[in-house]
């Protein structure tokens, strides 16, 4: 793909900040829009539930490409607040969407969620763009809702609209309401002597598909790029985890003693067993693979939260 002026909500966010830097460095010209002030250009920020903000800001950018990134991604926390989730995810890229259609945008990327599958069976693995989508949170309820209206948004408008369902995700810049970066801010905050030498953790039982955060917005642009319109790929890794695996080799890489403990109030309601996916469509595509392995990506994540915990207690 030619350099593009590009179009990303959520700019300031975990994906957002590695999909800036990846689009520039593929010199694409890219603005970046989210809640919040940008504290570099001073744009100011807007909300995606904000129908008339939205479409009068992409009619002032007229971007040719937007990655739709904007909405909610806490899971556990869309049991508590499950209207908000669903406003941001669903109703905001409703929002999204339309104001594109309005402009003539070129492609448009909405990323949705590995969540929208559910539960599984391990017979149903790996899960491929075909299975079923039996979402078991409101956050995947949420993200359902809003991979269809990408779907409807190609076949009712004709914008050329191209949806993801991401997968787990890691890498360094990430919040630690997630539950890697979480123990590894816990780890780099106890070898600074702050709290104790227990971490405190959820469920560590469950498996997951983790894909580096860099693999991923590279997997995002080549399908721009290659894929489809109106088409859904699923952007993993093909291998699932054990949550527990990823905490015990974090933990190996501690600099002190320290031992976990099983904590209640970090429990889910409701906690999918098994996730892996097939990344089949978006390789024959885009000849895209994972590159990074997982050893790097969490020794990248603990080194970033030390180098976090160390500015924070200056």
């Amino acid at each position: 793909m030619s350099p593009a002026k590009v179009l990303i909500t959520g700019a300031q966010g975990f994906v957002g900040r590695h999909l800036t830097a990846h689009l520039q460095a593929s010199g694409d010209d890219v603005i970046g829009v989210d809640r919040f002030p940008d504290p570099v250009t001073g744009r100011e920020g807007v909300d995606i539930t904000d129908a008339d903000a939205i479409r009068l800001l992409i009619a002032e950018i007229e971007p040719q490409v937007i990655y739709h990134l904007a909405g909610w991604a806490d899971v556990g926390g869309s049991w508590k607040a499950p209207v908000e989730a669903f406003r941001a995810n669903a109703e905001g890229t409703l929002n999204v969407l339309s104001a594109a259609a309005e402009v003539g945008v070129e492609r448009v990327l909405a990323v949705s969620s590995a969540d929208v599958y559910g539960k599984v069976e391990p017979a149903e693995l790996p899960l491929t763009e075909d299975s079923p989508l039996r979402p078991a949170s409101p956050y995947a309820a949420s993200k359902v809702a809003a991979d269809y209206l990408g779907l409807q948004a190609w076949l009712g408008n004709g914008l050329p609209v191209l949806r993801v369902r991401a997968f787990n995700h890691l890498g360094p810049g990430q919040t630690d309401k997630f539950v890697a970066p979480a123990i590894a801010s816990r780890i780099a905050r106890a070898e600074l002597g702050e709290g104790s030498d227990v971490l405190p953790i959820g469920d560590l039982s469950a498996r997951r598909d983790f894909t580096d955060v860099r693999d991923v917005v590279r997997a995002y642009r080549l399908l721009m790029e290659h894929g489809e319109p109106g088409e859904v790929y699923n952007v993993c890794s093909g291998v699932d985890l054990a949550v527990q695996d990823l905490a015990d080799q974090l933990l190996a890489q501690a600099r002190i003693p320290l031992r976990f403990e099983t904590d209640p109030e970090l429990l889910r309601p409701v906690e999918v067993p098994v996730l892996r996916g097939s990344y089949a469509r978006l390789e024959a595509a885009t000849g895209w693979k994972p590159a990074i392995p997982m050893s790097q990506t969490l020794a990248d994540l603990l080194e970033d939260w030390r180098n976090r915990v160390a500015v924070d207690a200056e």
